[in-house]
């Protein structure tokens, strides 16, 4: 349950088990978590737990899941096979190879790629032809082959095995072949570059724990293992923690506390709940199953609405299926999707009084729903009410939780605007915008180098874009003939308003590409994309490291320097606020994405914007891309593989289409 006290109650076991047990530095307790932070707090609280029972602060450690992989696989090389001149790949490395990956996957894959472009239909009029090769370029296949890649990796299954069950599926466009060998180039390019990534890590570990000495001398080390937040495992990270700590049907040396209705991670990493879920059914057959359903996190109010949420959602889910198949079988179908339902049946329970984590009380009804009329008022109505809370109750901490940075963005903007420093905001996404500058910078300045260059012209207005500088609108459209887009004639057709914005923006950047020295060009960028003052001082920080690595003053020389700082992801931002604590202060409203809101508590929380199309949310294919049909090929091909990861019989397109959108 979430708020139960899982995290606090496990760091009370593992002291416990820790001073029961005298576990000392060669027989310790292992304990592992999802995140760093996670793996912190853990720590701390074990720490202080043997503090009170006046025992010293050892017999444990406190791992990631990929650290404790990353001990076992470079301990024995030779036997795990990891090469041990591998670095770990960065998220930029990762997403240049997939580019890199797709232009070969072309180059060797002509057909297929045709019948990608043909789509639906196509009558052979060559800016649709370049349109979509853009689109399938720069979007499409680099999300199927990120999609893919994670899906396949972090469940052990290699190129071959997504290729050897693809001519069984019914898909014209054969969308998990393709997968397959986006894949098998994406590996062969982190082989012949010597980079590994976190699921290597783990296979490795896996590959040295089949010698049975190996297994015996970390068992020998290992009294036994727990795992905080076990629903984001993936099923290889579990048989590494299954292994570990003794294997076998009846194994009582793993303990594993989560919650099997938590699936916030599974919107971007490989994490199914179905597998701890699994898990779960599995200790409940042997009576090794124990549930916490009392929850001292939140008012009662809040929990009775969580309550009623997970049993109409699954109501309701049900109630479809049953309306998708044929009525004769309608019963049969119910029967079969009870164990398929969104959320595991459990209820929220309040604690009892005396409990050392009572229930706070509700202000009002405990929960509040509001319709302003559109989100300008939302936010309006938001600020004058964390603004009366703070008034009667000056120590609380508030948070506004959003979906995506852009929504955080815009939530601290127009509530600084309406109320100006009336409120103390601390927006956490600044900070990652603030490491997105180097390779905002490099997009423009490869534009400035290459006006007429289709990519470069679209990672210019790509940035325009995000920077919310120009409209929103179909880039691949432009970029097909850059000349005409940037300096249009007298006899091209009269261009709409967005397009018309995005072209006089890319030319005011060419003519001060022109006009302005070489130096003065990042300043003047940065004041172009409108950086507040924390972006600016990194924008300034960034010139000064590029200025210091040049060899030569020159365009090209600036130019390689900021690829290797981008590429690198080791640029730190300027951050001149301390970085402590920051999260849950008092007095203050801290703007947070819901995912990066996980495991932390305030006094007060909102949720703004909460409409259909936003939460829960729908998949939903854009205009770009509806050349191909209406879906989204990465999202077939991770419903068709996470049904090979489960032994289930692989759905066709539009079946796994409907399982994704389900």
């Amino acid at each position: 349950m979430p708020g139960a006290g899982k995290s606090t109650g496990m760091a009370a076991a593992a002291a416990i088990t820790i001073a029961n047990q005298q576990l000392h530095q060669r027989r310790q307790l292992i304990v592992v978590t999802f995140t760093r932070s996670a793996a912190t707090n853990l720590k701390g609280k074990i720490r202080q737990h043997l503090k009170d029972l006046n025992l010293p602060p050892t017999g444990f450690l406190v791992q990631t899941l990929h650290s404790l992989a990353w001990s076992i696989a470079s301990r024995h090389p030779l036997q795990s096979g990891l090469n041990p001149d591998a670095s770990l790949i960065t998220a930029s490395q990762s997403q240049r190879l997939i580019r890199i990956a797709v232009e070969q996957w072309i180059t060797n894959n002509p057909s297929r790629y045709q019948t990608l472009i043909e789509g639906q239909s196509f009558d052979g009029e060559e800016t649709e032809r370049l349109r979509r090769q853009s689109v399938l370029r720069t979007e499409i296949l680099p999300a199927l082959a990120q999609t893919a890649i994670h899906e396949a990796k972090s469940s052990g299954l290699l190129p071959e095995d997504i290729y050897a069950q693809s001519p069984s599926i019914d898909d014209s466009y054969e969308t998990c072949a393709i997968a397959a060998g986006l894949y098998a180039q994406y590996q062969s390019l982190m082989r012949n570059r010597q980079l590994i990534d976190y699921e290597d890590i783990i296979l490795a570990s896996l590959q040295a724990l089949q010698h049975p000495e190996i297994v015996q001398r970390w068992r020998d080390q290992v009294f036994a293992v727990f795992e905080d937040e076990a629903q984001d495992s993936s099923p290889l990270q579990t048989r590494l923690l299954e292994i570990l700590s003794g294997d076998g049907a009846n194994n009582q040396n793993l303990v594993r506390v989560g919650d099997p209705n938590q699936a916030i991670n599974s919107t971007f990493t490989p994490a199914d709940p179905i597998f701890f879920r699994a898990f779960c059914h599995s200790c409940a057959q042997d009576d090794r199953h124990a549930e916490m359903s009392q929850a001292g996190r939140s008012s009662t109010g809040i929990i009775q609405a969580a309550n009623f949420m997970l049993g109409w959602t699954n109501q309701a889910y049900l109630r479809q299926q049953a309306e998708d198949c044929p009525p004769m079988g309608k019963a049969l179908e119910q029967l079969k999707y009870l164990d398929e339902a969104p959320f595991r049946k459990q209820f929220i329970q309040p604690t009892e009084m005396g409990d050392p984590q009572p229930n706070p009380l509700g202000i009002g009804s405990g929960i509040e729903i509001d319709r302003p009329e559109d989100i300008y008022k939302t936010l309006v109505k938001l600020g004058d009410r964390v603004l009366e809370l703070f008034e009667t109750s000056p120590e609380s901490s508030a948070a506004v939780l959003v979906r995506t940075n852009d929504q955080g963005r815009f939530v601290a903007e127009e509530l600084r605007r309406n109320l100006g420093d009336k409120l103390t905001l601390f927006e956490v996404g600044e900070r990652d915008r603030r490491s997105q500058i180097p390779a905002q910078m490099y997009g423009l300045l490869q534009f400035l180098d290459r006006p007429h260059s289709p990519d470069y012209l679209k990672r210019a207005l790509t940035v325009l874009v995000d920077r919310q500088l120009i409209p929103n609108q179909d880039l691949n459209a432009l970029i097909t003939a850059p000349e005409q887009f940037l300096y249009p004639g007298p006899l091209e057709p009269t261009a709409t308003d967005p397009v018309r914005s995005a072209s006089r923006y890319c030319r005011s950047l060419l003519k001060a590409r022109r006009e302005l020295p070489l130096p003065q060009l990042i300043p003047f960028l940065a004041f172009t994309l409108g950086y507040d003052q924390g972006e600016l001082a990194t924008a300034d920080k960034l010139l000064d490291r590029i200025m210091m690595q040049m060899t030569t003053f020159s365009m090209a020389a600036m130019l390689e320097v900021l690829g290797e700082i981008a590429g690198s992801d080791r640029f730190e931002a300027v951050d001149e606020t301390e970085d402590v604590n920051r999260y849950c202060r008092s007095g203050q409203v801290t703007i947070i994405t819901m995912h990066k809101a996980k495991g932390l508590d305030w006094d007060f929380v909102f949720l703004p914007f909460l409409q259909e199309n936003v939460i829960p949310g729908s998949l939903w294919v854009p205009p770009q891309a509806q050349f191909l049909g209406n879906f989204a090929l990465p999202d077939v091909a991770r419903a068709q593989i996470r049904a090979m990861v489960h032994g289930r019989e692989i759905p066709d397109r539009l079946t796994a289409w409907r399982r994704a959108i389900a």
